[in-house]
């Protein structure tokens, strides 16, 4: 029998603000544990949540960029179970009134020419739980808690069942990582845990209309495990109704040694939770303005600028999809193209050399050792014909170790083209007669040759001479191809 996969994503955001969600202890990753807390996130008695209104701000910068309706009244509810990294024994997040709904991501699958519009349910905020570390040592039957990420700021955002693949899962994660980098809400560090995702998974025949009987799979820090979860849950589930036989909607755990899902427990619903309004904090009124003042703020996003950078500047789909995968390659990018002014030259510069180490040496391009107004001057002198490809090379990696400018590095060097016709017509003349060979093939229709007299006046110039004129006078000298001229 034929199945369709329905899978459906939830994934928590860490916000990067510098304080917590309710409190004002420092929001960072990492430092000893238990020592990034306050009173309130150890749920000591007497302490009271206040909303940090920057979390506020940045949960709505995410739902207008994904597209969402901002609800306008909305609230906070106290979601209730038992955890021991769960000080207050629950958790405040949203329920029934999320700050925003709708909305969606656009994905295109490699291979594909349509776009997938794949909708959003809602996004909701809510603050973070402490962590366990647990004992290595078999010994030792003892686990630690670390409240270090209790209060931490999150957005849930929850995708419709929309999704078929797990092809599709992994090109979600990755649309929706590069936005909410771009409008730099989150840093999206799955190492780092602030960006995490849980995947619904579920079944059904072609051609069947409702919903069967779902797992949901946690444990997923990274978008490879993702999709290696979804796959193995698929095939899973096929194997138990081939055998006729059904299982009850449970929670799994992916585990990535082993390369398969494990169950965990039963599947909570809503009611398991007992919700109700957390009366600690007060209801929140979101303005227009101040969505509108968050929209106007919001820069061009990735999906609208690889759009530009095909139809206004001209880039192939390849380039376009490079220079946009992140929000610094593409203010590089841009920055060397003011100053070089040929978006196809630059294009090719920095996915292709620059991008060439940043992967090699797995570093950012805000570190990489040219600067943007370098690589523009470097492009804007290969275009003047002061300097050949080949000469551009031999100074990029100068520049590579050190802060010179590329035209101070032609000054010192003396890479200049050679554009001295007089001097050139002697090397070529000279060339040409040490490859009678050449000029032979050249007589008989062999335009390949050609190749072999460039290059043997290229190696005479050391790469310095003006490709366009060594051409013209190579081609004077020998006339048309084919043709029985005295050389």
């Amino acid at each position: 029998m034929e199945y369709e996969v329905i899978i459906g994503l939830e994934v928590h955001v860490q916000l990067n603000t510098n304080s917590k969600i309710f409190s004002t202890a420092t929001n960072e990753f990492g430092g000893s544990p238990n020592t990034h807390i306050s009173p309130l996130c150890v749920a000591l008695p007497g302490t009271l949540p206040v909303l940090n209104e920057v979390v506020l701000e940045k949960a709505v910068r995410a739902g207008v960029a994904l597209g969402c309706e901002i609800t306008q009244f909305t609230k906070f509810d106290r979601k209730n179970y038992f955890y021991p990294d769960l000080p207050k024994g629950y958790q405040i997040s949203q329920f029934d009134k999320p700050y925003a709904t709708k909305g969606g991501i656009h994905i295109q699958l490699k291979g594909e020419s349509e776009e997938k519009f794949l909708p959003l349910t809602r996004i909701h905020m809510e603050e973070d739980a402490g962590k366990l570390i647990h004992s290595h040592d078999p010994s030792i039957n003892r686990s630690y808690v670390d409240y270090n990420r209790a209060g931490t700021p999150l957005i849930e955002i929850v995708s419709e069942p929309d999704l078929r693949s797990s092809d599709e899962a992994y090109a979600y994660l990755n649309e929706l990582k590069t936005i909410l980098r771009y409008i730099q809400v989150s840093d999206c560090n799955m190492e780092e845990g602030s960006l995490r995702c849980d995947a619904n998974v579920s079944i059904r025949p072609k051609g069947e209309k409702g919903f069967r009987t779902r797992v949901e799979i946690k444990n997923l820090n990274s978008f490879k495990a993702v999709k290696q979860a979804i796959d193995y849950e698929v095939e899973w589930q096929k194997d138990v109704y081939s055998r006729g036989e059904s299982f009850k909607q449970m929670t799994k755990l992916w585990d990535a040694t082993l390369l398969k899902t494990i169950p965990m427990r039963s599947k909570e619903m809503s009611h398991d939770y007992r919700y109700f309004p957390e009366p600690d904090l007060p209801t929140i009124q979101i303005s227009d303005s101040f969505i509108e003042d968050i929209r106007k703020t919001l820069p061009e996003l990735p999906r609208q600028k690889k759009e530009r950078y095909k139809t206004v500047l001209g880039l192939p789909e390849y380039d376009a999809e490079v220079l946009t995968s992140e929000r610094e390659i593409a203010e590089y990018f841009e920055e060397a193209l003011v100053i070089s002014g040929d978006a196809k030259k630059t294009s090719n510069w920095v996915k292709d050399e620059i991008l060439g180490i940043v992967n090699k040496e797995n570093i950012s391009i805000q570190e990489f050792a040219i600067d943007p107004v370098r690589i523009g001057k470097l492009v804007k002198l290969i275009n003047s014909g002061e300097i050949t490809g080949k000469i551009a090379k031999t100074i990029f990696e100068d520049m590579l170790t050190s802060k010179d400018q590329p035209e101070a590095i032609v000054e010192k060097k003396g890479l200049k083209v050679v554009r001295d016709d007089k001097a050139l017509e002697e090397i070529v003349i000279r060339v040409i007669e040490s490859q009678p060979e050449s000029v032979e093939g050249w007589k008989n229709g062999k335009d390949r040759v050609l190749g072999a007299i460039v290059g043997g006046v290229m190696k005479e110039t050391k790469g310095k001479a003006d490709p366009k004129l060594v051409n013209e006078l190579i081609l004077a000298k020998l006339g048309p191809l084919g043709e029985k001229k005295k050389v």
